[in-house]
C-alpha cells in the first residue's frame, strides 16, 4: 500500500517504469511550452527537465534501461534522417562555398578551439574532444529558424545549408574513427587499421548489395500500405545500427548508412516527412537522459571555461565564415547572416562526448562542460538569428573588413543594370510575383526582376527577364537598382518589417517614383498606408472579391433564365 506522505507516494510511483516515462512527458512539455514562449529550441528544454528532475537536484527519477534505449533509438533515427535526407546537389548547387566554408570553418575551429582548451588546463584528449564538439553545428535548429524566416532558399541560407550538410559528414567520419579505437589496447595501429577497411568493406558491400538488388524491389512492394513502409524504415534504421556495432562501428554510422541507402528511392521523402516526429520524440530521451547525467557540483566549476569556449563558439565562429566568405568573394552581409548560423554548437557534439564518455576517453567533467557550452550558445545564438538583420544593421559600417573591393562572387555575372531603362522593379519572384510580373510583361511594360532565391534568379532569366540576385532587407541593395528611371517598385513580399525595411532603403537612396507593397493582414494594411506607399495590394481579398463577383454574376444569368 502506498503511504500517506506525498513525497514517499510520489517517489513510489516513479519506481513504477511507465508512471515513470508519463511523469517525465508531463513535466517535457511543460518546460517545453516555456521554452516555446521564450522563442528557444526544445532542446535546451529536454535538457533542464534532465537536470532538474535527475539524482542531481530533486532526484525524482534516475537514468534506467528504458530511458538509455529509448534514447539510444532517438539517436539512430536521427542519423537515419540526416541519412536519408543528404542533398549532394546542393553542395554541389553551391559550388566550392559550401565546401571551402565547412571544412575551413572546421579546421580553424578545431584548431583555436584545442589550444583554447589546452590553454584552459585540460589533457590532450580531453582538449581534442572538446574542439571537435565546438565545430559542429545544428542543422535541425538553423532548418527550422531559417524556414520560420523564410530565408532557407535565400543565398545566405542556401550556403548555410550546404556548409551544415559538410559538418554532418565530417561527425559520421569522427564517429567512424572514434568507435573503430574500442578494444583496442595491445593491438598495433596498422592491425587497427587492416580491421577497420576489411569490416568497413563488409558493411559497405553488404549495404551497396541490397541497394541494388533488393531494397528497391522491396519498397515499391511495401510502399502499398504507408504504415508497412514507416515500419521497414524504421526496422531497417535499428538493424543496420546493431549490425554496425557487431563489426565494432558505432550504432549511429550503421544508421546513417541506413539512411542513405535509400536516400536514391522515390520513397525517402515521404519516409523522412513521418519519420521526423518519431525522431524528436524519441530525442526527448536522450537529452532527458543526458541532462539526468550532469552533476551540479561538476557543472559549477566547468561554468567559467563553458564561458570562454561559449564566447569563442558565438564570436569566433562566424567571425570564421564571414573571413573565409569574404576571401571567396561574397558580400559582407551575406558573410554575417550565414555566419551567424554556425553560432552554436550542435545535438551532434552532444552525441560525440556521450561516444568519447562510453569509449572511457573523456570524464564527465568534460561531457558537462560540452553540455553547458551547448545550453548557453543554442540559447544565445537563436536570438541572433531571429534577429540577424538588425544585427547587420547595427554592424555593417565594421564589417567592410570582410568584404572585397569588389565582391565578385555575387556581382560577376550579376551587375545590376542600374542604367536601364525599366518601367517597374519588381521585388519577389514567387507565385504571386510571378504572375504580376508575366502580366505587366504581356501588357508591354519593361519590368526589373529582383529575388533572394538564386535559383529561382536563374529560372526566370532563361526566361529572358532581366532578373537579379537581391534581398528587399539588404539596405544597400537599392542603390544598385535602376531608380532613376523606373516609375514603380513593387513588393509582393508580404510582411510589415520586410516592407518597412525596403521603403527606408528606397527613399534613403533617393527613389521619388511610386511604391505598391503586398499585405496578408488587415493591420499591416493600416500601417503601411500611413507610410508613404501608394498602392496596397491584397492578393487573397482581390482574389475572394473578383471570384465572389464572377460566381454572383453567373447566378443572376441563371436567375434570368
Amino acid at each position: 500500500m502506498f503511504s500517506l506522505n506525498p513525497g514517499a507516494i510520489l517517489m513510489e510511483l516513479l519506481n513504477n517504469p511507465f508512471y515513470e516515462t508519463a511523469f517525465l512527458l508531463i513535466i517535457s512539455a511543460t518546460l517545453g511550452a516555456i521554452a516555446l514562449k521564450l522563442r528557444q529550441p526544445l532542446i535546451i528544454a529536454f535538457i533542464a527537465v534532465g537536470l532538474l528532475a535527475g539524482p542531481s537536484v530533486l532526484g525524482w527519477f534516475k537514468p534506467s534501461p528504458q530511458i538509455e534505449l529509448l534514447s539510444e533509438l532517438g539517436i539512430s533515427l536521427l542519423l537515419f534522417v540526416v541519412g536519408l535526407k543528404l542533398d549532394l546537389h546542393l553542395i554541389r548547387s553551391m559550388g566550392i562555398v559550401s565546401l571551402t566554408t565547412g571544412l575551413g570553418q572546421v579546421i580553424f575551429t578545431s584548431v583555436i578551439g584545442f589550444l583554447i582548451s589546452l590553454g584552459l588546463g585540460y589533457g590532450f584528449l580531453n582538449a581534442l574532444y572538446i574542439a571537435v564538439a565546438l565545430t559542429f553545428s545544428s542543422t535541425i535548429i538553423i532548418v527550422k529558424l531559417l524556414s520560420d524566416k523564410r530565408e532557407i532558399d535565400s543565398l545566405h541560407g542556401r550556403i548555410a545549408l550546404g556548409f551544415l550538410i559538410v559538418q554532418d559528414l565530417v561527425v559520421v567520419l569522427v564517429m567512424i574513427m572514434l568507435s573503430s579505437l574500442r578494444d583496442t589496447e595491445g593491438i598495433s595501429i596498422p592491425m587497427i587499421v587492416i580491421s577497420l577497411v576489411l569490416k568497413g568493406g563488409v558493411l559497405l558491400g553488404g549495404v551497396a548489395l541490397l541497394m541494388a538488388y533488393a531494397l528497391p524491389k522491396l519498397l515499391h512492394h511495401l510502399a502499398k500500405s504507408q504504415e508497412l513502409l514507416l515500419l521497414f524504415a524504421i526496422a531497417w534504421a535499428v538493424s543496420l545500427s546493431a549490425a554496425s556495432e557487431l563489426l565494432d562501428f558505432s550504432a549511429e554510422v550503421g544508421a546513417f548508412l541506413a539512411g542513405i541507402s535509400l536516400a536514391s528511392t522515390t520513397y525517402r521523402e515521404a519516409i523522412a516527412a513521418r519519420l521526423v516526429s518519431i525522431r524528436d520524440f524519441l530525442l526527448l530521451f536522450f537529452f532527458v537522459n543526458l541532462g539526468s547525467h550532469l552533476n551540479l557540483s561538476v557543472l559549477g566549476d566547468q561554468f567559467l571555461p563553458a564561458i570562454v569556449l561559449s564566447l569563442f563558439v558565438l564570436i569566433g565562429n562566424p567571425l570564421i565564415v564571414m573571413i573565409i566568405m569574404g576571401y571567396l568573394g561574397y558580400r559582407k552581409r551575406t558573410g554575417l547572416l550565414a555566419g551567424l548560423t554556425v553560432a552554436q554548437i550542435s545535438e551532434f557534439s552532444l552525441i560525440l562526448v556521450a561516444l568519447g564518455l562510453n569509449l572511457g576517453h573523456i570524464d564527465e567533467s568534460t561531457v558537462g562542460l560540452i553540455t553547458l557550452v551547448g545550453i548557453i550558445t543554442i540559447g544565445l545564438s537563436t536570438y541572433l538569428i531571429l534577429y540577424s538583420h538588425i544585427l547587420y544593421e547595427f554592424l555593417a559600417p565594421y564589417l567592410g573588413i570582410f568584404e572585397r573591393k569588389i565582391p565578385h562572387r555575387e556581382e560577376a555575372g550579376d551587375t545590376p543594370e542600374s542604367s536601364l531603362d525599366v518601367d517597374v522593379v519588381v521585388y519577389g519572384l514567387g507565385r504571386y510575383g510571378g504572375w504580376l510580373v508575366n502580366r505587366l510583361r504581356h501588357k508591354g511594360l519593361e519590368v526589373y526582376g529582383v529575388d533572394f532565391d538564386p535559383e529561382n534568379v536563374r529560372r526566370w532569366r532563361r526566361q529572358g527577364l532581366s532578373a537579379h540576385y537581391g534581398d528587399a532587407e539588404d539596405p544597400e541593395y537599392p542603390s544598385h537598382l535602376p531608380l532613376n528611371t523606373a516609375k514603380w517598385v513593387v513588393s509582393s513580399l508580404p510582411g510589415t518589417r520586410i516592407n518597412l525595411t525596403l521603403l527606408h532603403s528606397l527613399r534613403h537612396h533617393g527613389y521619388q517614383g511610386k511604391i505598391a507593397v503586398t499585405v496578408h493582414q488587415d493591420h499591416e494594411d493600416e500601417i503601411l498606408r500611413n507610410r508613404d506607399v501608394d498602392l496596397v495590394l491584397r492578393p487573397f481579398v482581390d482574389a475572394a472579391e473578383q471570384a465572389a463577383d464572377e460566381l454572383l454574376e453567373d447566378l443572376r444569368g441563371q436567375q434570368l433564365i
